[in-house]
C-alpha cells in the first residue's frame, strides 16, 4: 500500500487528468484486488459522464456512460457521501452497468464508491468493483481516500487544454475566413436535458442521426475527456452569472483524432429567471480564436492572475482568479482591486499594494481570504501601462512552513529542555531533587502528565517519587509485588524500554491493569528501566492523558534521557541512605523528651537544615539539678557532618557529667574549653550554659560566643540581657564570665542557636529584633500559654516555609517557676551532738504542717544521719533546709569543703555505714559546692510505692524503728564523735 502511494506520488504535476484518472485507477483496483473500476465526471447538468474504466469489457460499461445525478445508482448516490460509499452486489443498489448480470448472485462483490472534490463541490466518483472479498477492510479504506486525495490534487494541477495555433488576422481575412466556416447551431433545454442540432451542427460532431438520442449525453460522449470540466464549469458559470458562454474542446473525428470546435451562446430565462435554454451556435476552429495563445494560456494557468490599470481598475481576470475571489470575469472587469468583496475585509490591502508597487520592482506579500480562511501570496510585478498580479495559493505550503517551524522550534525548546534537565540532574542532591529535575523538564517537551519512579525492594516496587497522579493510585501501586508479565516487572527484568499507546493495549497485559489505569486516570505510557552500573534497580513510568503513539525519535530520546536519571538517581539513593543514616545518629544524641522539673515547663525545636545539606550540630539540653536547680543549655558545633554531630554527642555528655557535679557555669564553661581544645579539630563551638535557682529566682548565665538568650517578662516585654562576649569554645582564654539576673516567677527564656536568626538575608541582630517581635506579638494574641503553640509561631515567622534553611536552628522555650516560701523552711543548727535532736525535731513540725506525716520516720532518720556527720565531720555554721517541690528535698549546708563518699563497710569495720543507709533510704543523694562551703542533700517522692507516703520499697521497718529509738538514745547521752553507722 505503502509503495502504490509512493508511484502515484512520484508521478509529476502537470499531467493531463485522463493520465490522473487512468492511474488512479489502476492502483485502485490493484490494491483491493477488484475486478474493475469506473471514474465518472459530472456535467453541468443532472448527468455523470464516464471518463475512464480499467478491467471492464466496452460492451459491460455501455449502460453506464451516462448517470442522472438523481438515480439511486452507486455513483449517484456517492456524490451525497462524502466518506464514500459501499453497496453489496446482490442488494438493490447495485444497479447500472451491470445489466447483464442481473439476477446473478456474485457472493462476497459489491461496489465501493468515492468522490472527488474540487472548486468546492464534488465533481466526479471513483467506483470500484470488489471481487469476493466483501466489504473493503479499513486499512483499504484508507488506501482508496489517499488515492482520491492524490487525484484531488493532479486534477488541479492539470493544464489546459491546448487549443490549435492560432495567428492574428486583420479584420477582411477574419471575415472571409468565417464565410468559408461550416457553421452550426443548437439549442438545450436546460429543464429537460434535450438536445437539438441541425444537421451542420451534427455534422461537426460527426454524429449519425440515427443514433443521436437527443440528450445531453450524446453530444458529450464524443468530447475529449480533458475538455470535459472546463466545458462543464463554463456552462455552469454561465447560467448561474447570466453571462455569455464561449469556449473550444476537442471532439473525437471517425478516426479517433480530435479536432477543434468554438461554440457561443447564451441562456434564455422565464420571468421568474429561471434557466429554461441554451442557445448557440458552433464551428471548427481551425486559423485562429478570440484569444491568442497567451490569452489563453494566462486565462487557464493554475496562478490567480489579474491585469489592473495605473488606477488599481481591474482590466483582466483569469478563471483561477475568478475562482479565487468568486466573482466573474464581467464582476471584475472595471472594478478597483480593493473593492473585490473577497478582498474589501482585507486589513490594509490598498497600503500593502500600493507601498510596494512604489518599489518598481517585483515584490510580494502574503494575504489571508477571510471567508475561506485560505492563505494567498499576492505577487505584483510593475508593466508600462499598468500592473500584474499573481495570486499564489501557499496555503499548504504555509502550513508545512509552520509545522516545520513548530516542529524545529519544538526541538530547540526540547534540547533546551535537556541541557537543563543535565544541569538540574548534575545538582541533584536527593531522589526528591531527581524526581522534581524530571517532572519539571521532562514531561512538559513529550506533553506527558504524571511521572511514576519505583526502585526494587525484594520482590516488591517501592515509589521513590511521583508527579500527576491522584494519592489512592500512589497507595495502590507502593509495595507492588513482582509479576513479570506486567509493563513495570517487564521492563526491570528485561532492561528494555516498552511502550504502552492505549488502555487497550495495557488491558492485554492483565485485566486488572484496566482498574489501575483508571484510578490513575491515563491513556498511554513509556515503561523505562533504570539501569546503572550495569545493575537495573528501577524503573520511569511516563503517563499521557490521550492515547500516545511515540515516535521513534522520541522514544531513542527517552532512553537517553532514562539513562541520565539512571545516573543521578543512584548518586541520590546513596546520598538519601547516607544522610537517613546521619539524621538518625543526630536524632539520637538529642533529647527525645524533655525532663519534667518543678522548676520549670519547656518546649523546644531542632529544624535541621535544608535538602542537600548534612547533619549538624546543634543540640539544647535541660538537666534536673538539686536544690530546686535547672540547668538549661543551647549549643553549636560549627559546620555540618557526621564529626560536627559526633563532636556534639560528646559534648552534651560532658555538660550532662559537669552539671551533675553541680559546679558553677563559668567551671562547666571552663573544662568545656579544654575538652573541645583537645579535640585537635579545626572546629568551633558555641555554647550558652544556664543554671536557675527556683529558691532564689536568679538565673547565672554564662556563654562562650553565642547569641544571648530572650528573656520575656510576664507583661510582655522582652529583653536579652548584655552578656560578656567571650570568644567559642576552643578559641576562649577562661575564666568566662557569669551574669545574675533575677527573674520574675513566670518568665520565659529563649535559648536558641545562629540558625534562627541568621541567614544569608537577615544579619544576627535584624534576627533577634524578628525574634522580640514574635515573642511580644504571641503575648498579646495568648499563644504563650501553650509553649508548644509558641514553638509552632517561632518556626513558621523565623524559619523559611519549605524547608530550605541554609543552616540547622535549634532553640529551647523555658517557663521559669519560683518556689515560694510556703516550701520552704530552712533552720540553723549548733555544731553540737543535740543538733541531730533538733533537726529531727524541725522535720517533724514542718513535715507535719506541709501534711507529709508519712515521710516523718524516714526524713527524721536522714536528717540525723546528715546533721551528725557534719556535726563529727565538717565546720560550721550548719543549717538545715527543707524544700517541698516536686520531691520531698533534705538538705544540710556546712562550712567544709570535704565532700562526703560513699564506701564498702565490712563486718568489722565501726563506720561507713551511714551513707548506704542514706542511698537505701532516699530517690538519690549527692553534695555540692556553695559560696561558704557544701551541701549535702537527699530527695524523696511525696509518694511512696503504695501512693500514700513512706520509706522507700523493700527497706525493712524494723531498721527505721531501731534507728529512731537509738537516735533518741545519743540525744539523752550526748554522745558526740560516732556516727550512726558506728552503733
Amino acid at each position: 500500500m505503502n509503495a502504490r502511494l509512493a508511484l502515484l506520488s512520484a508521478v509529476a504535476p502537470g499531467v493531463p487528468e485522463s493520465e490522473v484518472f487512468r492511474l488512479a485507477l489502476e492502483h485502485a483496483v490493484g490494491e483491493l484486488g477488484a475486478l474493475g473500476g469506473t471514474i465518472h465526471l459530472r456535467g453541468p447538468t443532472a448527468a455523470l459522464r464516464l471518463v475512464s474504466s480499467v478491467g471492464f469489457p466496452s460492451a459491460l460499461t455501455h449502460s453506464w456512460e451516462t448517470i442522472d445525478q438523481e438515480s439511486p445508482r452507486v455513483p449517484a448516490r456517492a456524490l451525497h457521501h462524502d466518506d464514500g460509499l459501499w453497496a453489496p452486489l446482490m442488494s438493490t443498489d447495485a444497479q447500472g452497468p451491470w445489466a447483464s448480470t442481473e439476477g446473478i448472485a456474485w457472493p462476497g462483490t459489491g461496489l465501493v464508491a468515492l468522490p472527488l472534490s474540487g472548486g468546492g463541490r464534488n465533481i466526479a466518483v471513483l467506483t470500484v468493483l470488489t471481487s469476493e472479498g466483501g466489504e473493503p477492510t479499513p486499512r483499504q479504506w484508507d488506501f482508496l481516500r489517499a488515492v482520491v486525495a492524490w487525484a484531488e490534487e493532479r486534477m488541479a494541477q492539470a493544464p489546459p487544454p491546448a487549443g490549435p495555433s492560432r495567428t492574428g488576422h486583420n479584420g477582411e481575412r477574419l471575415w472571409q475566413a468565417l464565410q468559408e466556416v461550416k457553421v452550426g447551431s443548437w439549442d438545450w433545454n436546460i429543464e429537460t436535458d434535450e438536445l437539438i442540432l441541425d444537421q451542420a451542427a451534427l455534422d461537426l460532431y460527426i454524429i449519425n442521426p440515427a443514433e443521436f438520442n437527443g440528450k445531453m449525453e450524446g453530444w458529450m460522449r464524443d468530447m475529449h475527456p480533458d475538455d470535459l470540466a472546463p466545458t462543464f464549469a463554463a456552462a455552469q458559470r454561465a447560467i448561474r452569472d447570466h453571462s455569455p458562454y464561449e469556449i473550444e474542446y476537442r471532439v473525437r473525428r471517425a478516426d479517433g483524432t480530435y479536432r477543434w470546435l468554438q461554440t457561443r451562446a447564451r441562456v434564455i430565462y422565464d420571468s421568474k429567471g429561471r434557466p429554461r435554454h441554451m442557445r448557440g451556435v458552433v464551428w471548427e476552429s481551425k486559423e485562429g480564436s478570440a484569444r491568442d495563445a497567451l490569452g489563453r494560456a494566462l486565462r487557464y494557468m493554475s496562478d490567480g492572475f489579474l491585469a489592473v490599470d495605473d488606477d488599481w481598475r481591474i482590466t483582466f481576470a483569469n478563471l483561477e482568479a475568478e475562482h479565487t475571489l468568486d466573482c466573474s470575469e464581467k464582476e471584475l472587469l472595471g472594478r478597483l482591486l480593493w473593492d473585490v468583496p473577497a478582498l474589501r475585509r482585507i486589513p490594509d490591502l490598498e497600503s500593502h499594494c500600493r507601498r510596494a508597487a512604489a518599489k518598481e520592482r517585483t515584490s510580494g506579500f502574503d494575504l489571508r481570504m477571510p471567508d475561506t480562511g485560505r492563505c494567498y501570496h499576492l505577487r505584483l510585478v510593475p508593466g508600462a501601462d499598468g500592473r500584474t498580479l499573481y495570486l499564489t495559493d501557499v496555503t499548504d505550503r504555509r502550513r508545512m512552513e509552520e509545522e516545520r517551524e513548530a516542529a524545529e522550534r519544538a526541538a530547540s525548546e526540547r534540547a533546551a529542555h535537556i541541557t537543563e534537565l543535565t544541569t538540574a540532574l548534575a545538582k541533584a542532591t536527593t531522589s526528591r531533587d531527581v524526581v522534581d529535575a524530571v517532572a519539571w523538564r521532562v514531561l512538559p517537551p513529550f506533553d506527558a502528565t504524571g511521572l511514576l519512579v519505583q526502585a526494587v525492594e525484594g520482590d516488591r516496587l517501592r515509589n521513590v517519587g511521583a508527579f500527576g497522579y491522584p494519592e489512592d493510585f500512589l497507595e495502590a501501586v507502593d509495595g507492588h509485588v513482582r509479576r513479570p508479565n506486567e509493563p513495570p516487572w517487564s521492563t526491570i527484568l528485561s532492561g528494555t524500554p516498552l511502550f504502552v499507546s492505549s488502555v487497550h493495549e495495557m488491558t492485554a497485559y492483565g485485566p486488572e491493569l484496566s482498574h489501575l489505569a483508571a484510578m490513575a486516570k491515563k491513556q498511554a505510557w513509556a515503561f523505562l528501566p533504570l539501569t546503572a552500573s550495569g545493575r537495573t534497580f528501577g524503573v520511569n513510568v511516563l503517563s499521557f492523558d490521550r492515547p500516545r503513539r511515540l515516535t521513534d525519535e522520541e522514544r531513542t530520546l527517552l532512553n537517553t534521557i532514562t539513562a541520565l536519571v539512571a545516573q543521578a538517581l543512584e548518586r541520590a539513593r546513596l546520598y538519601d541512605a547516607e544522610h537517613t543514616r546521619s539524621r538518625e545518629l543526630q536524632r539520637s544524641l538529642l533529647p527525645r523528651d524533655l525532663p519534667h522539673d518543678p522548676a520549670c515547663t519547656a518546649a523546644a525545636r531542632y529544624l535541621p537544615a535544608g535538602q542537600g545539606m548534612d547533619v549538624g550540630g546543634d543540640w539544647y539540653d535541660i538537666i534536673p539539678l538539686s536544690g530546686g536547680q535547672v540547668a538549661l543549655v543551647v549549643g553549636d558545633v560549627m559546620g555540618h557532618g557526621l564529626p560536627e554531630a559526633a563532636t556534639m554527642g560528646r559534648l552534651r555528655t560532658a555538660v550532662h557529667t559537669l552539671a551533675d557535679l553541680e559546679l558553677p557555669p563559668d567551671e562547666i564553661m571552663g573544662h568545656l574549653n579544654d575538652i573541645v581544645g583537645g579535640m585537635g579539630e579545626e572546629s568551633y563551638v558555641t555554647c550558652l550554659y544556664a543554671l536557675y535557682d527556683s529558691t532564689t529566682q536568679v538565673c547565672s548565665i554564662a556563654r562562650a560566643g553565642h547569641p544571648p538568650p530572650a528573656l520575656v517578662h510576664p507583661d510582655g516585654t522582652v529583653h536579652f540581657p548584655q552578656l560578656g562576649s567571650d570568644p567559642p569554645l576552643g578559641a576562649a582564654d577562661p575564666p568566662f564570665e557569669t551574669v545574675d539576673l533575677k527573674v520574675p516567677e513566670g518568665s520565659l527564656l529563649v535559648l536558641y542557636t545562629d540558625g534562627l536568626v541568621e541567614s544569608a538575608n537577615r544579619d544576627v541582630d535584624t534576627g533577634m529584633a524578628d525574634l522580640a517581635r514574635v515573642l511580644r506579638t504571641a503575648h498579646e494574641e495568648g499563644l504563650d500559654a501553650d509553649l508548644e503553640r509558641l514553638c509552632d509561631a517561632v518556626e513558621a515567622e523565623l524559619l523559611p516555609a519549605d524547608s530550605q534553611a541554609e543552616d540547622d536552628a535549634a532553640f529551647l522555650i523555658a517557663r521559669l517557676h519560683a518556689l515560694d516560701d510556703e516550701r520552704m523552711a530552712s533552720w540553723p543548727l549548733p555544731k553540737d551532738p543535740k543538733a541531730a535532736g533538733q533537726a529531727r525535731q524541725h522535720v517533724r513540725e514542718q513535715l507535719s504542717a506541709w501534711g507529709l506525716e508519712n515521710l516523718t520516720p524516714t526524713t527524721e532518720l536522714l536528717a540525723s544521719e546528715l546533721v551528725g556527720n557534719v556535726v563529727r565531720h565538717a565546720q560550721g555554721p550548719v543549717r538545715l533546709r527543707l524544700l517541698r517541690a516536686g520531691e520531698l528535698i533534705c538538705e544540710v549546708f556546712d562550712g567544709s569543703l570535704t565532700m562526703p563518699r560513699i564506701r564498702r563497710a565490712t563486718e568489722n569495720d565501726e563506720g561507713g555505714r551511714g551513707l548506704q543507709l542514706v542511698t537505701a533510704l532516699s530517690q538519690r543523694w549527692g553534695a555540692r559546692y556553695t559560696s561558704t562551703g557544701k551541701c549535702i542533700w537527699t530527695e524523696q517522692p511525696l509518694l511512696g510505692p503504695d501512693g500514700q507516703g513512706g520509706p522507700p520499697d523493700g527497706l525493712d521497718p524494723m531498721l527505721l524503728l531501731n534507728a529512731e529509738e537509738f537516735q533518741e538514745d545519743l540525744d539523752e547521752l550526748s554522745l558526740d564523735g560516732r556516727d550512726l553507722g558506728q552503733h
